[in-house]
């Protein structure tokens, strides 16, 4: 189908974006990578009046890293991601999971952005940044602010974003110790069944810090401090696992679709979180 007439933006400046979000309101949509809004636009989904492509906004596509810090600038690409070098030597969670989104189609167009901030909880990248206990930063017209990611989203497309409001960077620390993302899907391409992003640092054999986040097992993607809770100060044996992969289970909520239903999830879940737990320490 074709979408229905609308005005053309594209900004140069952040400033100009959130300036010409702000004035024309409900009416205005932002466009980063397009995979999401455009279809919808096409369907008849989405009515769209003014459409603002920040793709022209070059802050917007830098990835820093300084020291113990990361920042992705929201316009950065999934193939970017990937083949960044100091990225996958201070994150290389980020490249195992960007590696696992879509096919190499999408990742060259789809942005991290876009991806973070449409509130789809199928999408990769939400339950990744929880686990990172990334910060978002917002710009609209009062200036910037900032909104941890395991606080900004509140249920199915819905987030803490305020409608004149532009997710312009993500930031989050270096990571170290073992890491994994698993993804158990239909196909390639395919949203994930289910998902689990998994760090973990150990001193000896003992584990001193886990995070696991979960994707497309509720309406928002899951951070299971629970479940990071039953690893740290275990010597991580196989039931010291069990209670971690129970734990993640008892925060999941999933509902049956075309995925299957609800005791499959669980059971896939189960097992995703199983590997990401146990590849994960097999590199710390």
């Amino acid at each position: 189908m074709i979408p229905a007439m609308f005005e053309y933006h594209r900004p140069t400046d952040v400033k100009s974006a959130v300036s010409l979000l702000h004035e024309h309101g409900d009416e205005a949509r932002v466009l980063a990578g397009g995979h999401s809004l455009i279809p919808m636009m096409k369907l008849r989904m989405a009515a769209v009046e003014h459409l603002i492509d920040i793709q022209d906004i070059q802050e917007l596509r830098e990835i820093k890293v300084s020291g113990d810090s990361i920042q992705i600038g929201a316009m950065v690409t999934q193939h970017e991601l990937i083949n960044s070098a100091p990225l996958a030597k201070a994150a290389p969670l980020v490249r195992e999971a960007s590696l696992q989104i879509a096919d190499p189609q999408v990742r060259y167009v789809g942005t991290v952005g876009g991806n973070v901030a449409n509130g789809d909880p199928a999408n990769d990248m939400p339950g990744l940044m929880q686990c990172l206990d990334a910060v978002y930063t917002l710009s609209g017209p009062s200036g910037e602010r900032s909104v941890k990611a395991r606080d900004f989203y509140e249920s199915a497309f819905m987030t803490a974003c305020e409608d004149d409001e532009i997710l312009i960077s993500i930031t989050f620390p270096a990571t170290s110790g073992g890491y994994a993302y698993e993804k158990q899907k239909r196909k390639i391409g395919d949203y994930a069944t289910a998902a689990a992003a998994v760090l973990i640092e150990l001193d000896g054999n003992k584990c001193t810090a886990a995070s696991i986040a979960m994707t497309n097992l509720s309406d928002t993607p899951v951070w299971s401090e629970a479940a990071g809770a039953a690893l740290i100060g275990t010597n991580c044996s196989d039931a010291d696992i069990g209670a971690a992969v129970a734990a993640a289970l008892d925060d999941t909520d999933p509902t049956e679709d075309n995925r299957g239903p609800v005791e499959f999830k669980r059971h896939v879940a189960g097992v995703i979180v199983r590997r990401a737990i146990e590849r994960a320490l097999s590199r710390a």
